[in-house]
């Protein structure tokens, strides 16, 4: 489905915005964009599903184009000294069917239907390929965080063991910002959903029911449940019942208003009494929650892509340029009965991206470090094939410099200004500053740190290794017009293609938008594969511990 721009006007913009650019452009080709996300997406793609016939086919694409670009393989190691261009990632495989599900409070029961009440599944190997939960008590633990070193703990020493925790998405200070316990309205990770099941799985829950809400969540119950209606994937991990529970899964609103109403609660009074310190967990009294699903579990291998440019004479130390290749496959039909979540904007638009900075650098002369573009599985299952890469490194972290990470590329024109995600963690915001500075942007801080976008990509599993990675996009007012089209187009996409079957390649689209983006990355990362200099992060970064022990291998 197209866009509702004019594409002889965008023609028009294009063609006048190309001059302001031009200068800082080394010759990013919009038409190669076009056409590599219109491959990516196309319906043949089925998606770009994961441990599917469709993976198969975009490894063989990207690997050819990585190629053509001229780098070489840079994936596993051989036992003759060659690489290959993928890395083999191991993930368990869980797909859930037959679910049951339902909550009882003395003569009241509501059953739960997949998709619809509730979305619920597992990360847990479970060798009986049946999981069941029978009248579970029901706790609920606020936002299900403990965070010593904010004197925070919502569960206070109480026993959780075999109970199914009710949680709340985002943190303590999404809805009252002045609150500042957790950074204000800017999301920690301890308010994402992947914080909520590894720290109910420390508590020895058997499962959780997070409370799905549209504006904390930042996304809509669509979202969650084409998500998760999927089946689910985790790496292989040495101890499992340390990192997840029997049963994950997200509730609608209503369904938790119900609950506590028939418990003799009131939910919004207690989600206010959850924005405190003070808050301890709350027995929902006399409820039970009960289901039952069977769990076909296989162990799958899935590949991240990986592109090598040698460089000349510091080839050990490298730098990063990242992009998920993964998208949700073929899920339940939509209102016009198309099943295929083709994966255009997210993230077949990142990944062309990768594509054309492999073909400029491979035409510029050769840097003295070495550049790799790692094309990363699983981002959709949970940050996975990064997870695995940064568990498993191909090239040392210690002497990895740095890196970019882009998801979801602006296909709608020129802006004013970027926004640097997790701005406030190293000195790539001066780097970036700079580079935008040049293109006659400014930087904005990141308009929606609510979101939590930093804990939702593909550097963070590298930044918490301590390898600092930049998570930047385009910001600001459009610059040219039509202005009002594209500003209609950009929230349209947000609003009703995010991981929906709408999700699709347009002719119309704009790239210069993203064309200046990446000029900005390769300027910096330009700059840096030719430099002795080490990007930094910043006094206050979390992450900074984590890259010191290996401040000696960096000279």
């Amino acid at each position: 489905m197209r866009l509702s721009l004019s594409f002889a006007a965008l023609l028009t913009a294009t063609a006048l915005s190309s001059l302001a650019f031009a200068q800082t452009d080394p010759g990013f080709d919009p038409a190669r964009l076009s056409e590599h996300i219109r491959i990516l997406s196309d319906d043949s793609y089925e998606g770009r599903g994961i441990a599917t016939p469709a993976e198969a086919k975009t490894v063989k694409y990207l690997s050819e184009q990585y190629a053509a670009a001229g780098f070489a393989p840079g994936g596993d190691l051989q036992p003759d000294g060659s690489r290959l261009w993928t890395q083999g990632v191991t993930l368990n495989r869980f797909a859930v069917s037959n679910l049951e599900a339902g909550l009882k409070v003395g003569d009241w029961e509501l059953p739960l239907v997949q998709g619809e009440q509730i979305v619920a599944s597992t990360r847990l190997p479970n060798a009986s390929g049946h999981v069941m939960i029978m009248n579970a008590p029901l706790v609920f633990v606020g936002y299900g965080i403990t965070a010593p070193e904010r004197n925070w703990n919502d569960f206070k020493g109480m026993d959780l063991k075999g109970k199914i925790l009710v949680v709340l998405i985002n943190d303590a200070d999404f809805e009252v910002a002045s609150l500042d316990t957790f950074n204000g309205k800017a999301m920690t990770y301890y308010g994402r959903w992947t914080y909520k099941y590894e720290e109910a799985a420390r508590q020895g829950a058997a499962g959780v029911l997070i409370v799905h809400e549209d504006a904390p969540a930042s996304y809509g119950w669509a979202t969650v449940r084409n998500s998760w209606t999927q089946p689910q994937f985790d790496i292989e991990r040495a101890d499992p019942s340390g990192a997840r529970v029997p049963m994950e899964a997200w509730i609608q609103r209503d369904v938790a208003v119900q609950l506590f109403q028939h418990a003799g609660l009131d939910f919004e009074a207690l989600k206010r009494q959850a924005r405190s310190r003070d808050f301890r967990p709350v027995e929902l009294p006399g409820a039970g929650f009960s289901g039952m699903f069977d769990l076909d579990q296989t162990s799958i291998q899935s590949h991240n892509v990986v592109a090598r440019l040698e460089g000349t004479t510091h080839p050990d130390e490298t730098l990063l340029y990242t992009a998920h290749w993964d998208h949700i496959g073929i899920g339940q039909p939509d209102a016009n009965g198309d099943a295929i979540f083709n994966g255009a904007v997210d993230n077949a638009s990142g990944t062309a991206g990768l594509l054309e900075l492999a073909r400029i650098y491979a035409a510029a002369p050769r840097t003295q470090r070495s550049i790799v573009m790692l094309s990363f599985t699983a981002e959709e299952s949970g940050l996975l094939g990064s997870e695995y890469y940064a568990a498993n490194p191909l090239y040392p972290l210690a002497t990895t410099v740095g890196g970019f990470n882009m998801d979801s590329a602006n296909v709608y024109g020129r802006t004013t200004a970027m926004s640097v995600i997790g701005a406030g963690q190293s000195d790539f915001d001066e780097r970036i500053t700079a580079a935008a500075a040049a293109q006659g942007r400014v930087i904005e801080p990141d308009a929606n740190t609510q979101a939590g976008y930093y804990f939702r990509s593909d550097h963070f599993p590298l930044a918490k290794q301590g390898v600092p990675m930049a998570y930047a996009e385009s910001g600001g007012n459009f610059r040219d017009e039509p202005i009002a089209a594209r500003i209609a187009a950009r929230d349209e996409y947000t609003n009703k293609r995010y991981h929906q079957a709408d999700d699709e390649w347009s002719a119309d689209w704009d790239y210069g938008g993203q064309i200046e983006d990446l000029s900005v990355y390769y300027s910096i990362g330009r700059a840096l594969a030719d430099s002795r200099d080490w990007p930094q992060w910043k006094p206050a970064s979390e992450f900074g511990p984590a890259r010191a022990p290996s401040a000696d291998q960096r000279r």
